[in-house]
């Protein structure tokens, strides 16, 4: 072997950056590592290196057989196996290549170029043009895992020939051809799709198959629109028979807050001739000194195109506009709401269509007195369009509401508390001709408090806290007599068997002398890691109380019973129930779910129990059952079920259901669902939906946790 001349070790730093893709030429330049089992220089004045070839720069490394560079015609001749792997994900496979020394321009045989390890593209000879594209011909491109003889992947692509923009991180296909399971689905003379790189580029997103019985079966083909950096655009078009139907969704993004509007506009054979859609948003934004502005909006032509069209089964909306400030000792609320029900039984003249609300809350401490106060300010109005007598009513208030509370710790582990309370509101109220014009009340209230909390310690890792509780409260309305507007609604709940109050709205408040008792009981078993809660209690008035409606559980001079119960363990079950009930253990009001999760199924049941109450507008008792599952049906199947029963009535209410396939390369799910009620603008409907995902193109990351594994 000659001797290797001084000329050629100053060329070796050459021959290794050769190897680097063209996108890292713009980058400064490194040192560069060239590593094989032996480096000479032959007769033809050729340097060639041998034997386990490798070749290192900033992330990019290149591995060969054998590679010659002939400094006469200043061409490399790399002899495969080869691979080479950069900075950005992609891998380059080939037999064998012959390219420049600056890799912009080359010839590879037998190559495969594997995008981000997703998207693997095999073709007979692949051309390296300008340092930028990549020309493959007679391609084969696909994201499945491809075993020996299992027969063709689940999907693939061919196409006569590719072309892989690498500053655009786009794809282009000439003559392509879909084949699922090899047999030709589509055929496109020309295709564009971005590289598995690329999670925002215009183009084709997944289409879906979508049938209903009230508006037909028909294609969704989303389109995307990129517009810059920070904002997009996506229309949906759905063509059935019965309808014409654009969808739509537009996002912006801002330094401070973003946006994001959604809707559809139809025209169908449920209301022929008339123009009906549907428009939701919302957004968010950071304004200065700490305030947050939000809104959200909803609104919908009629009352049942969200219904008709599948897109909500809400039955009011709401939008809002909303600026939020929260502090350590301070929170500002403002707010402005428009209401739209979409109700048989309502009107939107005679509903509060228009509500605002504005709340100061501060607390203090002061520092002779201890303990710790509180100011709350709040401005409320609501506005009905109508104008008739007492059902068009309109009320505005203002409400302030001072308070202090203490606490003390007493012998035996006693919990003293002492808590005094004044609010004062003023009323505006009008086309009310029942009511004055002008209202107010003063409420001073005082409330005493016990609690006498409780551990024992077993020595199993048991823990139980049992703490018995017990206030006598205080208050008096002075005043004037107020139509109730806004209280027409009170629950009996843990959050409020110690409050002044129970009612929702200052409207209405509680007054006299009443106090409440209950116990409070929890186990905690350190090694099963299973929780228990019960808490129990009631109320007791000097006199009835006759605004409260009867399945309140608040009427009369001792309230019904309130108990709820919680367990949750270390295997995934939680049990949670709430019930109201009198002496005779029937029930005002009851609420119960049971959960378990584990790592092949979830499963939740919940009955909800509400009697009849025309107090309440509820005419018919309501008892409904509902379920939710989700189940692993094995490695790469899931499926879902959610059913609602009304028990009162003994039928179904809704059911839906549906089945996923997932792997590494594709994700299909066929659902179905049913809705059994009716109304006299409704009738029961029936949907299909069918999606296919093919993974490995713009930003559909492969499911590397549903990979399919090859048999032996």
């Amino acid at each position: 072997m000659r001797p290797i001349h001084l000329g050629w070790l100053l060329l070796l730093p050459l021959l290794a950056t050769a190897l680097w893709p063209a996108a890292l030429q713009a980058q400064s330049p490194g040192t560069a590592v060239l590593v094989a089992d032996r480096v000479f220089v032959d007769a033809g004045e050729r340097l060639v290196a041998e034997g386990n070839v490798e070749a290192f720069h900033e992330g990019t490394r290149l591995r060969a057989e054998r590679i010659i560079y002939d400094q006469t015609t200043e061409r490399l001749e790399i002899t495969g196996p080869m691979r080479i792997d950069d900075a950005s994900g992609a891998t380059l496979l080939a037999d064998s290549a012959t390219m420049d020394p600056d890799f912009r321009d080359g010839l590879m045989r037998g190559a495969r170029l594997v995008l981000d390890q997703q998207l693997q593209l095999a073709a007979v000879e692949l051309n390296r043009v300008d340092g930028r594209y990549t020309q493959l011909s007679k391609v084969t491109a696909s994201s499945c895992r491809i075993c020996a003889g299992a027969g063709p992947p689940i999907w693939e692509i061919r196409a006569t020939r590719v072309i892989h923009d690498q500053t655009e991180r786009q794809i282009f296909f000439d003559n392509a051809r879909l084949r699922l399971l090899g047999v030709p689905i589509v055929w496109l003379p020309r295709l564009r799709l971005p590289d598995p790189t690329l999670t925002r580029a215009s183009g084709f997103l997944v289409p879906s198959i979508r049938s209903s019985s009230t508006i037909g079966t028909g294609l969704r083909l989303p389109y995307f629109f990129r517009l810059g950096d920070h904002a997009d655009l996506t229309l949906t078009p759905f063509l059935t028979h019965e309808t014409r139907t654009l969808e739509w969704r537009f996002r912006q993004a801002f330094v401070h807050g973003d946006i994001t509007l959604e809707g559809a506009v139809s025209r169908d054979d449920i209301q022929p001739g008339k123009p009906r859609a549907y428009l939701f948003g919302e957004g968010q934004f950071d304004l200065p000194r700490d305030f947050t502005l939000s809104f959200d909006m909803e609104t919908t032509t009629d009352d049942t195109y969200l219904l008709d069209h599948g897109y909500s089964s809400r039955d009011r909306l709401d939008s809002s506009l909303t600026l939020t400030r929260t502090r350590n000792l301070d929170h500002v609320d403002a707010t402005l709401i428009h209401y739209q029900t979409l109700r048989d039984d309502e009107a939107n003249a005679t509903q509060p269509t228009m509500v605002g609300d504005l709340l100061y809350d501060r607390l203090f401490y002061p520092d002779r007195i201890g303990g710790q106060a509180r100011l709350q300010l709040g401005l409320h109005s609501h506005y009905r369009y109508s104008d008739e007598d007492i059902i068009g009513r309109d009320v505005s208030r203002a409400n302030a509401e001072l308070g202090w509370q203490r606490r003390w710790t007493g012998p035996a582990g006693l919990r003293f508390g002492l808590t005094g309370q004044l609010n004062i509101d003023l009323f505006s109220i009008t086309e009310d001709s029942s009511s004055d014009d002008r209202a107010n009340t003063t409420q001073p209230a005082l409330a005493a408090e016990l609690r006498w909390p409780l551990v024992a310690r077993g020595g199993d890792g048991v823990v139980h806290f049992l703490e018995p509780f017990a206030n006598l409260v205080w208050s008096e309305t002075l005043g004037s007599r107020l139509p109730n507007e806004e209280s027409t609604r009170a629950e009996f709940d843990e959050g409020n068997l110690l409050s002044f109050s129970r009612f929702p709205a200052p409207d209405r408040r509680d007054q006299g002398l009443r106090g409440a008792a209950g116990l409070s009981w929890q186990r905690l078993s350190t090694e099963t890691g299973t929780t228990s809660k019960l808490s129990l209690g009631r109320l007791y008035r000097e006199s009835a109380d006759d605004r409260y409606s009867d399945s309140s559980g608040l009427s009369g001079i001792a309230s019904d019973w309130l108990v709820s119960a919680q367990l949750e363990t270390a295997e995934g079950l939680s049990v949670a129930s709430r019930a109201v009930f009198d002496n005779a253990f029937d029930f005002a009001k009851a609420e119960t779910r049971i959960a378990h999760v584990s790592e092949r199924y979830s499963l939740a049941a919940t009955h909800v129990l509400l009697p009849r109450d025309a107090d309440e507008d509820r005419d018919e008792t309501i008892s409904e059952l509902s379920l939710t599952s989700a189940w692993s049906l094995g490695r790469h199947w899931t499926a879902e079920l959610d059913w609602r029963y009304d028990v009162s009535s003994e039928r179904t209410a809704r059911a839906s259901g549906g089945l996923t396939y997932e792997n590494e390369c594709i994700a299909m799910t066929l659902s179905t669902s049913r809705r059994y009620t009716s109304t006299d603008t409704l009738d029961p409907s029936t949907e299909f939906d069918f999606l296919i995902e093919l993974r490995g193109f713009g930003g559909r990351t492969s499911n590397r946790n549903h990979l399919r594994s090859c048999s032996n």
